[in-house]
């Protein structure tokens, strides 16, 4: 009898101890994070940072709406700004994001990567460097190859990976290209990534 979705999470889980979150997506991701997101409890004991594509020039409020919607605090991660768990960050338009190994935040205008800035490979490819093992990649719904990559590294760096079941994204390019690249720990739809995200908890 093939594990259920809890077992597989359970399992994939086991002897790990996540300290951080990281989350891509692009095009449907505001529907799925506000899926996703909602519910974690105040006091989470991880840093979450989600990095959707933002148009250039267009100043996101993806903080605001989200905060509205969120027992723990979220904020726009900025310059320099250490990482601090209990916490849900964006990235802001505009600029690369990245995790420096001190675990602060690093905002960056290096050209475009996959035609978007910010891109997810930034932010995941220097998060796997940060935190290694110690950290959770999650990719979601979009519409080109971003966050392949970065998955991939978070994987090599001993990190666990999750993407969002295509069959249930709104745009299935973004988490197929991933799973091409290199197979991920789970594949999941939404409701059980939110039950992984309040599991982490529990470790």
């Amino acid at each position: 009898m093939a594990p259920t979705a809890a077992e597989s999470i359970k399992a994939a889980l086991a002897g790990r101890a996540i300290e951080a979150v990281v989350i891509g997506a692009s095009a449907g991701g505001v529907g799925a994070l506000l899926r996703l997101l909602p519910g974690l409890p105040t006091g989470y004991g991880r840093a979450v940072v989600a990095l959707l594509h933002m148009p250039d020039g267009r100043q996101s409020h993806l903080a605001e709406v989200f905060q509205q919607r969120m027992a723990l605090p979220v904020r726009e991660a900025a310059d320099k700004e250490p990482v601090s768990s209990g916490t849900l960050y964006f990235g802001g338009s505009g600029y690369h994001l990245s995790v420096e190994t001190d675990r602060s935040f690093s905002l960056s205008c290096e050209a475009p990567l996959h035609f978007a800035r910010p891109a997810i490979d930034y932010l995941m490819e220097s998060a796997a460097d940060a935190y290694g093992p110690a950290l959770a990649g999650i990719l979601l719904t979009g519409a080109n190859q971003d966050g392949a990559a970065g998955m991939a590294a978070i994987g090599r760096a001993g990190g666990l990976t999750v993407v969002q079941d295509p069959a249930e994204a709104e745009v299935a390019t973004m988490p197929r290209e991933a799973i091409r690249l290199r197979a991920p720990d789970l594949i999941l739809p939404l409701n059980d990534i939110h039950t992984l995200l309040l599991m982490l908890e529990n470790d």
